[in-house]
């Protein structure tokens, strides 16, 4: 480790360290081989280098300053590896003017040199599962374990404290001053040194620590019922006691609950996002039935619902009651063939927009169809052909990870 004066003595060359100009260009392009969206990663590997320069008395950055850097900022940020075929293409040779004045002046660009030993030397240094832990990471359900009491939103004011981060003071960023004296303490005897030396207390910028909390939004459930065909009234009469059972444990989970009903043609707000017991009494005490069955008209109000829920802040989720044997199409003419497409291609776009949820099967004898639908949306599926508001309540409860 650098004694003391080698530290100062590297702080007061570090302003006067030459950056090359082809030096950021080659950064950004590495970044962009490890697939790094990020431009903070080229920055603070430039800073890196510069610093390894002022530790090496050297006045201007050299490949190896550059390859130690990345090696120290690259590997950590990479989502991927890159392809052995990249790279490949020879650069442009240089103008014999170029190249007569390169050789006469003594310099080397930076770019004029091969980059694979780079590009190899960062990624020796990746993890060898750096792959499944992105896959991993994009596939995770969305109605895994952690989101039965809605999303995490990042806050910097109320909410469950999380440990400081270092950063940088303004009006939304507050300081936590036990954090940065825990930073700093380690390091007060090296600081005082020179000008330092009457100081008590010597903090860096990089020793200041900003609060974080973390605050979780309210869920909204949506629940969409199939009210057609002969079994509606039971369809609706199990959702109306499921939508009281969840409304009176709102309170407690900070949930909301809405429901649709689709039949005939369209879809139907029954009960729109509340948390009000009388009020979803009186909207649950006459509940329409029969018809034909539109799920994808269904899914598509659902959506739209879910939607608005975002941009209110909540976290929305969906609990389907259906057959799956759709027969409207969104053109309202009855066509089997063609709902089941419309109601599939809709499940996968709500799919797309992270909506999680839950299928209940209905139907007395659970079928394929439903499934299908439930693997399109990527929702939990759930045959209940007999169950009863209650058994509905607690499976879904128990699904949503609530």
């Amino acid at each position: 480790m650098p004694a003391a004066a080698e530290l100062d003595a590297a702080r007061e060359r570090l302003a006067a360290v030459q950056v090359p100009n082809d030096a950021l260009p080659l950064l950004v392009t590495l970044a962009a081989r490890f697939v790094i969206h990020s431009l903070r990663a080229p920055s603070l590997a430039l800073r890196a280098a510069r610093a390894l320069a002022a530790l090496d008395a050297e006045m201007t950055i050299t490949r190896g300053h550059l390859q130690e850097a990345t090696e120290l900022v690259y590997p950590s940020r990479a989502t991927m590896m890159p392809s052995k075929a990249e790279g490949q293409t020879p650069p442009d040779a240089p103008e014999p003017d170029q190249a007569d004045n390169a050789a006469e002046s003594g310099e080397q660009s930076l770019t004029d040199l091969p980059d694979d030993i780079l590009v190899s030397a960062i990624a020796a240094l990746l993890p060898s599962d750096i792959l499944d832990r992105l896959a991993a990471k994009f596939t995770r359900p969305a109605n895994a374990a952690g989101s039965g009491a809605g999303d995490r939103r990042r806050g910097n004011r109320r909410g469950r404290p999380l440990p400081s981060r270092p950063g940088r003071p303004s009006a939304e960023a507050r300081i936590d001053p036990i954090a940065t004296l825990r930073a700093a303490a380690p390091w007060q005897i090296l600081r005082r040194t020179g000008r330092n030396a009457d100081r008590e207390l010597v903090i860096l910028p990089s020793d200041i620590r900003i609060k974080r909390f973390e605050d979780r939004s309210d869920r909204l459930l949506i629940f969409t019922v199939d009210a057609s065909g002969s079994a509606a009234v039971a369809r609706l009469a199990e959702a109306k006691g499921a939508v009281e059972l969840m409304l009176a444990q709102a309170y407690a989970r900070r949930d909301q609950v809405a429901l649709l009903a689709f039949r005939g043609t369209g879809t139907e707000t029954l009960l729109p996002p509340t948390r009000s017991l009388v009020q979803a009494k009186r909207r649950l005490a006459s509940l329409p039935g029969g018809g034909g069955t539109p799920l994808a008209s269904g899914l598509m109000a659902a959506g739209d619902l879910a939607q608005l829920a975002r941009g209110r802040g909540l976290t929305p989720m969906l609990v389907l009651l259906t057959d799956g044997r759709a027969n409207i199409p969104l053109t309202g003419d009855p066509d089997r063939v063609t709902a089941n497409d419309d109601a599939t291609r809709i499940a996968a776009s709500l799919r797309a927009q992270r909506l999680s949820g839950v299928l209940v099967d209905t139907s007395n004898r659970p079928t394929d169809t439903a499934r299908t639908i439930a693997a399109a949306l990527g929702a939990r599926y759930l045959a209940l052909p007999r169950a009863d508001a209650h058994g509905i309540s607690t499976a879904v409860t128990t699904a949503l990870g609530a």
